[in-house]
């Protein structure tokens, strides 16, 4: 009897549905097209030779799409062990497309119902734990208690599991390549310092990192450029590492960590402001907000430094009215990110300067973020078991399955990231700018133009034997 059979009855249902669900995905993609699916009953849809194959496990897989049809339903299934993925998960972001079609789940979903049986669809399988449970009132979304829960889910995980994902550096932002044989631990570095020359910090001044991590940029600031610097975050578990990180460092004479919200700093001004990776969880609805807030902490002519992940602008609408990429019922938005919304840079742009900022320099870092994605999943894979053994498999799923995503939509320019510098320009109109940019000092022929990746990343996302060696990734 085929591994994928259960019992008797189950049985005869897996053949019924498997049987449906295969009419679906070939109405979807085509018998030629670029997935191979595997049923539960053992059956398969698609070619030999796909650049994607997903194998769906058992009924509690078909379930959970029947349940949530789209992305939502296959995560689920993905996550709880339900369905796996191999090959090129690119293939698996194209798939929304198509897997948002209404009219071809009108036409085969009553099917897939009636062959799953009542019973399944009634009482479903659990949902999996690592999902945000239930409604969120979205006339809440990003209050200050909200936001707390909401950065908890994602950064109050485990340190331990964050230093096997980002490496030594307990750097999670695109980090920056200066060169092909840049490591990812240099390329932070390199990130890191790039800030600081843009913000043009020196000895005796007082900088401020809204979003602070795990301290890497305020560590970085006071050692190497001699600023006070204080960092906020509201993760608890960021907090203890970077209070032990400064500790460590001797740096508690030039360097303060604090567990405070953005919104309840009074203690300016502050020469320079950084805001690395956590304007993502600001939300539309207070940006004006949070360029007011900063701007009031910032002393005159004091820069703003803002790097953020974005999205490119949807269509023709006007101008600081375009919509967020808030999907309540997508992937990023029930397993990664709660209430995280991206704008397009314009938008940003627009905001910052209608908030009394001089907008002078935006540099976009696409490419250098999809390289700095395959280096956290190829440091996940390396190190897949022990992960697994501090955050479950579940949750190393999620993180799995997140990046490598992630990492095909920055380099196909379905996500952005950018740096914003601004400064707090006072009336007389000396910006203290130079007169040209002064803070690329790597040279210019060691640079070159972004490389190539050689294609999506291959990811192999199999429940693996523990001795399996890591998955192959293609850069």
């Amino acid at each position: 009897m085929s591994d994928f059979m259960c019992s008797t009855g189950r049985d005869r249902r897996a053949v019924s549905a498997s049987r449906a669900a295969r009419d679906l995905v070939r109405a979807a993609f085509g018998d030629d097209g670029p997935v191979q699916m595997t049923m539960p009953d053992g059956s398969s849809v698609g070619p030999e030779d796909a650049r994607l194959r997903i194998v769906i496990r058992s009924l509690d897989g078909l379930a959970h799409i029947v349940r949530a049809p789209g992305e939502l339903g296959l995560a689920r299934a993905y996550v709880s062990g339900a369905a796996d993925v191999e090959g090129d998960i690119g293939v698996a972001v194209d798939m929304r497309d198509h897997l948002g079609d209404t009219l071809l789940w009108r036409r085969h979903l009553p099917r897939l119902v009636a062959a799953l049986g009542p019973d399944l669809v009634r009482d479903p399988p659990p949902i999996p734990p690592e999902e945000i449970q239930g409604h969120r009132n979205p006339f809440t979304r990003h209050r200050k208690d909200r936001d707390a829960s909401s950065i908890s889910h994602h950064y109050d995980v485990s340190n331990d599991f964050y230093r096997i994902v980002l490496g030594p550096s307990m750097t999670y932002s695109c980090a920056v390549f200066a060169s092909d044989s840049d490591t990812l631990e240099q390329a932070q570095r390199n990130k890191v310092d790039l800030v600081c020359r843009k913000l043009a910090l020196a000895p005796g001044m007082r900088l401020l990192d809204v979003g602070c991590g795990w301290g890497t940029m305020i560590i970085h600031a006071a050692r190497t450029y001699g600023v006070h610097a204080v960092g906020v975050t509201i993760s608890t578990e960021q907090y203890e590492h970077a209070r032990a990180a400064v500790r460590a460092e001797g740096l508690d004479d030039l360097v303060e960590v604090r567990l405070q919200d953005y919104r309840d700093i009074t203690d300016g001004p502050f020469d320079a402001i950084s805001s690395i990776g956590m304007f993502e969880h600001v939300g539309l609805a207070r940006t004006a907000e949070y360029l007011e807030r900063l701007r009031g902490l910032l002393a005159p002519a004091g820069r703003l430094l803002n790097h953020q992940i974005g999205r490119p602008a949807q269509g023709n609408r006007r101008l600081g009215r375009e919509r967020t990429a808030v999907d309540p019922r997508g992937f990023i938005h029930r397993y990664v990110f709660p209430d995280g919304e991206l704008l397009e840079i314009g938008n940003l742009v627009h905001a910052a300067q209608a908030a009394g900022f001089e907008v002078r320099n935006v540099e976009s870092l696409r490419e250098h973020y999809a390289r700095t994605l395959d280096a956290w999943v190829a440091n996940l894979e390396q190190r897949w078991d022990e992960a697994v053994m501090i955050v479950g498999e579940g949750r190393a799923r999620v993180w799995r399955l997140y990046m490598a995503a992630s990492a095909v939509m920055f380099d196909r320019n379905r996500l952005q990231v950018h740096q914003m510098l601004a400064v707090n320009t006072p009336t007389s109109g000396r910006s203290g700018m130079p007169w040209r940019p002064d803070w690329d000092t790597v040279s210019r022929s060691s640079v070159g133009a972004a490389a190539p990746r050689g294609g999506a990343p291959v990811v192999d996302l199999r429940e693996r034997p523990a001795t399996a060696p890591p998955a192959p990734h293609r850069m």
